[in-house]
């Protein structure tokens, strides 16, 4: 043997001594039942477990007691349900669109170096930090009754009398779509800033040497490049307030006379107080038209565009 097969040999002891075995074409060794094995199947199973329970078993069960075509006449023949569709619509509709423009235009301002802004900045997140039935009891309670806060500081500051807010319908409507805005706003805000710290420097130079004013640069500059984001975020925010309960149920009520009530409030009506499940989960599964769509949609946006810059 030479000397250069010698070191070889020497350097590689364990090698040449290991028994060769077959392997999937995944690279798994046939026949493998060692203990990293018995390790992934410990680890596997509770969690396979816990997505059978609560998600897979759940959406099942809620499909198949929705899933009666009888049910769904009854919900179109209900005249209330009609007006709760309408309801939803109005409530989604113009929340998702208000709150995502107002927080693209806010994201601009608190990306301001200034020190007073940046303190604005955080109290402008309070809403957001706080927990939602809390923060939409105090709304009711500001608004609800002669003296809430609001008629209150409309009397001492302006001598006038304020409107009984939930006894008018849009009234009432106006004020679950303001508390959801002024509840979540701040959140969509906080992901438009991080898409603007994203931007390049160099490209906002570049426009300011063209003589781009700041609007022009807005249009021309920051929105094209933050479109993706922001179609993606508004796709997001209208699946996730369609199925929004917290806001109408702790604000308005349905009031006045469950007028103001959505899809998410109605069920639970149907579903507990009317003591009739079955059309309280079909009132909710109504949505899935709607939310199916969207979902795809948000889904291939994502998989495609990557929210990329």
């Amino acid at each position: 043997m030479s000397s250069t097969q010698q070191t070889l040999a020497a350097g590689r002891p364990m090698a040449a001594n290991r028994p060769w075995r077959p392997v999937w074409p995944g690279g798994l060794p046939i026949g493998w039942r060692g203990s990293e094995f018995c390790w992934a199947i410990a680890f596997l199973v509770p969690y396979l477990a816990v997505f059978l329970a609560f998600v897979v078993y759940p959406v099942a069960f809620g499909l198949w007691m929705g899933g009666k075509p009888e049910l769904y006449a009854e919900l179109a023949a209900d005249p209330l349900y009609v007006h709760t569709v309408v309801n939803t619509l109005l409530f989604v509709g113009i929340g998702v669109n208000v709150k995502m423009f107002l927080a693209f235009l806010l994201s601009g301002y608190f990306t301001s170096r200034s020190r007073w802004i940046r303190a604005l900045l955080v109290l402008y997140m309070l809403p957001w930090a706080l927990p939602a039935i809390p923060a939409f009891l105090a709304v009711h309670w500001m608004l609800v009754g002669k003296w809430g806060f609001l008629n209150s500081l409309l009397e001492t500051v302006f001598g006038i009398e304020g409107p009984i807010w939930f006894n008018s319908y849009w009234l009432a409507l106006g004020a679950n779509i303001l508390a959801y805005i002024w509840k979540w706003m701040p959140f969509w805000t906080l992901i438009f800033m991080a898409g603007r710290m994203a931007i390049p420097r160099d490209i906002y130079e570049a426009a300011d040497v063209d003589g781009a004013t700041p609007v022009r640069r807005f249009v021309y500059v920051t929105f094209p490049l933050l479109a993706g984001l922001y179609l993606i975020c508004t796709l997001l925010s209208t699946v996730w307030m369609i199925g929004d309960f917290t806001t109408v149920y702790f604000v308005s009520g349905g009031a006045p006379a469950l007028t103001t009530e959505v899809l998410a409030t109605l069920g639970m009506h149907e579903a507990f107080d009317s003591g009739n499940p079955p059309l309280g989960v079909a009132a909710v599964m109504s949505a899935l038209p709607l939310l199916i769509p969207l979902t795809i949609v948000l889904m291939r946006k994502v998989h495609v565009s990557g929210v990329q810059l």
